[in-house]
């Protein structure tokens, strides 16, 4: 019998795990009306935040898009800007190539041209250096064989005309054998 007053003792204790039965229903009152204020309050903010942040993902993700179309876009009149550039600057290095040419060629006929003009020049100064030449030799020729003539013939020659005939006929001679040689 002793167990049975320990028992009864525990049967009089309250249970540690299970609270009293008026507790229960407060806290279940209190619950029910958290949960109520909650659902008709807090509820429709959390639902109106979460559609609001899930419009604006959305509105994020349609920029993304819109954003990589107009880089796509972008991108191809890049290219198409590089590709005309590449036309434009090939169209100008074959101008500039046919220009340089012309240049080129412009300045060889001008070239030719002043070659010319100055073999000409210098053909006809020579030409009148040659004459001149010619006559100053033909000149000394002439002294030379006067004074040749005077040894020879032991006396001076008085009359110029006489002399001038002289030189004249002797300096025929000397070009005629000359050419008679050159053939």
């Amino acid at each position: 019998m002793m167990f049975l007053p320990a028992a009864a003792e525990a049967a009089e204790q309250p249970n540690i795990l299970l609270p009293p039965l008026y507790d229960i229903v407060w806290q279940l009152i209190a619950l029910i009306i958290i949960g109520l204020v909650l659902y008709k309050y807090a509820l429709p903010k959390f639902n109106a935040i979460l559609d609001e942040r899930a419009q604006r993902i959305e509105e994020g993700l349609n920029a993304a898009d819109r954003a990589k179309e107009a880089e796509a876009l972008a991108r191809r009149k890049a290219e198409e800007t590089i590709a005309d550039a590449n036309a434009e600057a090939g169209r100008i290095r074959s101008e500039a190539s046919e220009d340089a040419k012309s240049i080129v060629a412009a300045a060889r006929k001008d070239a030719e041209e002043e070659a010319e003009r100055i073999l000409t020049n210098a053909q006809r100064q020579i030409q009148a250096e040659r004459q001149a030449a010619e006559i100053s030799l033909k000149s000394e020729v002439g002294l030379l064989a006067t004074e040749l003539a005077e040894k020879i013939v032991g006396e001076h020659l008085k009359d110029n005309e006489l002399s001038a005939r002289v030189v004249d006929r002797f300096l025929d001679d000397l070009e005629s054998d000359m050419t008679v040689q050159e053939s």
